[in-house]
């Protein structure tokens, strides 16, 4: 590890706080009904799609209406991309005149980018047309997104309201998310991918000769406005098979670090927006904290395991002053190339700059633990500040055990249908990925997606499976996913971990909605300093991650210690 490695990551970090304070004012502001300085501008479309679809913005639901709405909405969007998937061949913008995806590989991809994971089993570059690509993925991320971020703003006005039944009307939510909030910036971002290279043309390819004197041709298409949606909606799917790793994605170091600060953008975002509409920013402070907490501590795990090197090519001869370079790409270097890797896991992005499949051991369990520990530090696009709460109130109830009080959040009593609610939430995590994952290695057909055997093969399959449950998408690309059972089951496990999870969440949301706020007493345990930052970690940790740790002892853990005794599998 070097200074200025440190300097580039930590800058990168400072910018993106300081950038997500005044965008989590104006998400604050869009989810309150106020006016903003894009409303001039977007206000009339907005009132003509409600005139147009005849919703009254000024109808609130229940959180039982509010469910339904986003559940139904997202089963048609997923009906509609597996359509697309299926009948690409048919549609318009497919000039290379492509066939339509399997049934499975598009049940697959359908469940991927409508619950925010955007898993790839495919080459998207040969696989899909620019028609599929953008009416099919990148309208979907901003469904996904915007689905996420509705979530958390119901959840956050339970806390600020009192003895009221509703939490906002969803398709007003999602309305102004999406028109005031992910559009706009997403333009903008994709202007900027473009000044910095970045394709965005309805071309599939190009032709060119090498300075060899060889003809090639490249596949190109309407990247740029799908990256720009892909990183601020912590989708992660990309244009192109190799990701952010492909130079049309990512072509600089510029466009690395334009990258990263859109994942961590919003998710930072939210914790501004949440103490503003609690009308307690400090609550939002501590949550921030405990998210900066975690991602520092995860780089330095990462960063000091990568810049070490492979102790087997060392002994060979290889330069370990270069640190462990495979699969990483020159342009980038191992700081960001790291950075982007924590970060993309500490969100639910799932996009990648470098191939995971070549970390060393340590720094691939880091991407596997920063997922398992539910993507709350900072998660994706709302669904990251809807489970750091779902752990806060953990965290409330365990203080109230400690005190012998009953325990509160925000003024609102904690009691046993929320904490049965949030156990419930967080248990989801453990029996889809532990339990696909040892199902499938016990299964031969399962077995032969892996490309090698040992603590290796054991970390493809579950990183897999954490990926999907995590709703991350990203991938250890030593394993065959595009297989019967890989493309069932990890669609079922992304199906899970978004809707078993938020659907306890919402129920959460209602219950506190109902209650009245009541005021701090000498009991109270307070939720907005040092003390509750350091016990909101520790519950994050523990029961979050910890119930994790035999399977990454067998898997990363027990290939770090055999790589540094000399052997390999």
């Amino acid at each position: 590890m070097t200074i200025r490695g440190w300097a580039e990551i930590l800058l990168v970090l400072v910018v993106a706080v300081l950038l997500a304070w005044p965008v989590g004012i104006h998400i604050a502001r869009v989810a309150e009904g106020k006016r903003t300085f894009l409303h001039p501008l977007l206000g009339p479309i907005e009132r003509t799609f409600y005139t147009l679809s005849r919703i009254d913005p000024a109808q609130e639901m229940s959180w039982q209406q509010y469910t339904f709405a986003l559940l139904a909405l997202n089963a048609i969007h997923f009906l509609m991309l597996y359509a697309i998937l299926r009948l690409q061949f048919y549609l318009p913008l497919n000039p290379d005149h492509l066939a339509g995806m399997s049934p499975r590989l598009a049940f697959n991809t359908a469940m991927s980018f409508v619950t925010n994971t955007n898993w790839q089993a495919y080459s998207g570059e040969t696989t899909l047309s620019p028609g599929s690509q953008m009416w099919g993925l990148t309208s979907h991320m901003f469904v996904s997104a915007g689905t996420g971020i509705t979530v958390a703003l119901a959840l956050s006005r339970a806390f600020a309201r009192g003895g009221l039944k509703t939490l906002g009307n969803f398709w007003v939510d999602l309305t102004r998310i999406v028109l005031y909030v992910l559009l706009p910036i997403a333009v903008v971002a994709a202007f900027v991918l473009v000044a910095l290279g970045v394709p965005q043309t309805l071309a599939t390819h190009a032709d060119a000769t090498t300075l060899e004197g060889l003809r090639q041709t490249i596949a190109m298409g309407p990247v740029a406005f799908m990256e720009a949606i892909k990183q601020l909606g912590t989708n992660g799917g990309g244009y192109f098979n190799a990701n952010s790793a492909h130079p049309f994605e990512n072509p600089n170091a510029f466009s690395c670090i334009l990258e990263i600060l859109l994942v961590l953008l919003i998710p930072f975002a939210l914790t501004f927006t949440f103490g503003h509409i609690v009308g307690e920013k400090r609550q939002g402070y501590v949550l921030l904290a405990v998210a900066g907490i975690f991602l520092l501590a995860a780089v330095a795990v990462a960063y000091s395991s990568e810049a070490q090197g492979n102790p087997l090519l060392t002994a060979i001869g290889v330069d370990a002053t270069q640190g462990n370079m495979e699969g990483k790409e020159i342009r980038f270097g191992i700081p960001l190339s790291v950075l982007f890797n924590v970060v993309t896991t500490a969100t639910s992005c799932g996009a990648v700059n470098a191939m995971l499949d070549s970390y060393m051991p340590l720094g691939g369990m880091v991407s596997m633990f920063l997922m398992q520990l539910g993507e709350v530090v900072p998660g994706g696009v709302g669904s990251g500040l809807y489970g750091l709460i779902v752990f806060a109130v953990l965290a409330v109830f365990l203080a109230g055990l400690m005190v012998g009080r009953t325990p509160e959040y925000l003024g609102k009593k904690i009691q046993a249908k929320e904490v049965k609610l949030a156990v419930l939430a967080v248990l989801i995590l453990p029996l889809s990925i532990l339990g696909g994952t040892a199902l499938s290695l016990a299964l031969p057909e399962a077995r032969a997606s892996l490309a090698i055997g040992g603590p290796h093969g054991l970390s493809e399959m579950l990183y897999a499976f954490t990926s999907a449950t995590a709703n991350n998408g990203s991938a250890f690309a030593g394993i065959s996913a595009d297989t019967p059972w890989l493309d069932t089951t990890l669609g079922i496990a992304m199906l899970l971990g978004r809707y078993a999870f938020l659907v306890p969440v919402l129920a959460i949301a209602g219950s506190l909605g109902e209650k009245v706020k009541v005021p701090a007493s000498t009991g109270t345990f307070p939720t907005d300093g040092l003390l509750f930052v350091g016990l909101l970690c520790g519950v994050v940790f523990i029961v979050g991650g910890l119930q994790f740790m035999p399977a990454l002892s067998l898997g990363p853990l027990a290939e770090h210690f055999a790589l540094f005794a000399g052997k390999s599998f």
